[in-house]
């Protein structure tokens, strides 16, 4: 018989968080470790934004309602999916440009009870191509293990 999703993520030691935007409108849960290793960078956008984040695998990450509340900004590259709230305006989630396969989480936007620690690495994202070019480890946050 086959493990159930839920059971195999418990045994890789993630657990299931729920989070969304400040009015409500939007729901999400997330399977995550209970200790979070976020990226604070700064780049242009993420400085005004103030965009702490942590990147999970899409498989990792399902909305659970406001599709209709999301609107997206995109700029530069347009690589990047900034999604917010369209009511409140905050960004729980987006599409990272370093893992378009994936997303960046904002742990702010966690709801309490599953976060046991969060560990924060600095990310240059002045500097990005370089940056993505020394970091050994990004770009796989957002694969799902096989």
């Amino acid at each position: 018989m086959a493990q159930s999703v839920q059971s195999q993520r418990e045994e890789e030691g993630l657990v299931k968080h729920t989070g969304g935007c400040h009015c409500g409108a939007v729901r999400f849960e997330v399977w995550s470790p209970p200790d979070l290793h976020v990226f604070e960078c700064n780049c242009s956008i993420c400085t005004k934004k103030q965009n702490l984040h942590f990147v999970v695998p899409q498989a990792r990450f399902k909305l659970l309602q406001g599709l209709d509340s999301l609107t997206t900004y995109t700029f530069n590259t347009h690589q990047a999916k900034h999604t917010f709230c369209k009511t409140c305006g905050v960004q729980s989630f987006y599409t990272p440009r370093s893992n378009p396969d994936g997303f960046g989480v904002a742990p702010h936007c966690l709801d309490l009870g599953t976060v046991c620690s969060v560990t924060v690495e600095k990310f240059n994202g002045q500097d990005w191509e370089g940056s993505m070019q020394k970091h050994r480890t990004i770009r796989n946050m957002s694969k799902s293990p096989e």
